[in-house]
């Protein structure tokens, strides 16, 4: 696997780059701020991009809506600190594939091997800084996004499926939780994405947080 990553804290950069080749991956090269992930991803066309957030004069987000304009399919994979969780919708949106933190380097070659597989990948520590709701607006709540996705021909398996893969669980772990084999859960997911219009699951757990 080719990994680009993009940091502006060298040593962060280094740290990465001997946990990566030490696990047997390759890390291409070594970026500081946005303007040279754009740059060099345009160069080596990595599998996957591990890149900060937080980096002067354009920041990762900046730099990851920039490359998706032109490499829809790439897979990004950022990098934060509990600082950062303001940014988690953000990633979302432009189209992370995983939002993961700096703290945690044990847990990033698994991640990058997750996203390199096409799942998503998100930390417990960062689903859990998604905003809480009391019981009474989850009911209310609920009730209106049970109309919203009705209007979108979504059933009631379909928006389990959706709320699991908003929850961060993979295909296997959804197949155990609703008793289903893992072809069927890629059904479903295939079928869901077509009547919303999406492209991927990243982009279906942006919808379903949106739309709560």
């Amino acid at each position: 696997m080719n990994i680009l990553v993009v940091d502006d804290d060298g040593i962060i950069a280094l740290s990465l780059k001997t946990i990566l080749e030490a696990g047997g991956q390759t890390v291409v090269a070594l970026g500081n701020n946005g303007e040279q992930a754009v740059c060099l991803y345009k160069q080596y066309h990595p599998d996957i991009l591990l890149m900060d957030i937080q980096m002067k004069p354009v920041n990762g987000l900046e730099a990851a809506a920039t490359i998706h304009q032109d490499y829809p399919e790439a897979k990004i994979l950022f990098l934060t600190t509990f600082k950062d969780d303001e940014y988690i919708v953000k990633a979302l949106e432009v189209g992370a594939k995983g939002y993961i933190l700096k703290q945690d380097f044990e847990g990033i070659l698994p991640a990058l091997l997750a996203v390199q597989s096409g799942q998503s990948v998100f930390g417990g520590e960062i689903i859990s800084k998604f905003p809480v709701i009391s019981h009474s607006e989850e009911e209310k709540f609920s009730q209106k996004r049970k109309n919203c996705y009705k209007e979108k021909d979504i059933s009631e398996k379909e928006l389990e499926i959706i709320r699991l893969v908003a929850d961060g669980l993979s295909n296997r772990e959804i197949a155990a939780a609703l008793f289903l084999s893992e072809g069927t859960i890629r059904n479903y997911l295939s079928n869901i994405l077509d009547k919303l219009d999406l492209r991927d699951r990243t982009q279906l757990a942006v919808y379903y947080y949106k739309h709560l």
